[in-house]
């Protein structure tokens, strides 16, 4: 049985769009190439510069948190290979659009050279950064959905500020071990969480001011 259907079939692959977004989109196409022949199993995986590819069952269990929809304007925070980015721009469809924002440059050149296969790049679904994720894209956003691949320490205050109302943020939180933390935006100033204990992420780094 492959992976795909083991997480349907476990109860963690639940929504259709995200089922149909993760038989499209292969894991394969976004690890190093020595990593290819272990592409297809539920653990994470190096990318170098001491990141790594997020474990299926995480990635899975985060956007079945998030609910991304067709048409939606989303922010990914930690696009590293851009696996993650090429599943969102997947679900949002041709009128949606999904901006992901790296840290490491090279790492952010990676991520849109693979998602560059999947055409989502030259059809504009795409959009990489070269950036601190932890201060969001302002001149982007509202957005109907972020996800953070990259634990905090805690919540960054400009990922709420730009999350539209209605809209929802999933962020790993914690300094050893993270909870996996949905955020939904009820009001201007209104957000109701819940919390998932029990996983591990790389930081996100927020860059320091001199």
């Amino acid at each position: 049985m492959d992976l795909i259907q083991q997480l349907i079939e476990g109860g963690y692959l639940k929504t259709p769009e995200i089922i149909s977004a993760f038989k499209k989109i292969k894991r394969e196409d976004f690890v190093l190439p020595e990593m290819t022949l272990e592409a297809e199993k539920n653990y994470p995986l190096s990318i170098g510069y001491g990141q790594t590819i997020s474990q299926p069952l995480t990635v899975v269990f985060m956007f079945e948190l998030l609910q991304p929809k067709k048409g939606q304007k989303i922010l990914d925070i930690g696009s590293g290979s851009g696996w993650t980015t090429a599943l969102l721009a997947e679900i949002v469809g041709e009128k949606g659009k999904v901006f992901g924002i790296e840290r490491i440059k090279e790492l952010a050149d990676f991520g849109q050279a693979n998602t560059k296969k999947y055409n989502f790049v030259s059809a504009g679904r795409t959009v990489f950064i070269t950036g601190d994720g932890s201060k969001g894209l302002p001149k982007e956003a509202l957005f109907d959905c972020i996800h953070v691949g990259a634990a905090a320490a805690k919540i960054p205050g400009p990922l709420l500020e730009q999350l539209k109302v209605g809209g929802r943020l999933v962020i790993p939180v914690g300094i050893q071990t993270q909870d996996i933390v949905l955020v939904e935006k009820g009001g201007e100033n209104e957000y109701k969480e819940q919390r998932f204990p029990g996983f591990a992420f790389v930081p996100l780094v927020e860059e320091k001011r001199i």
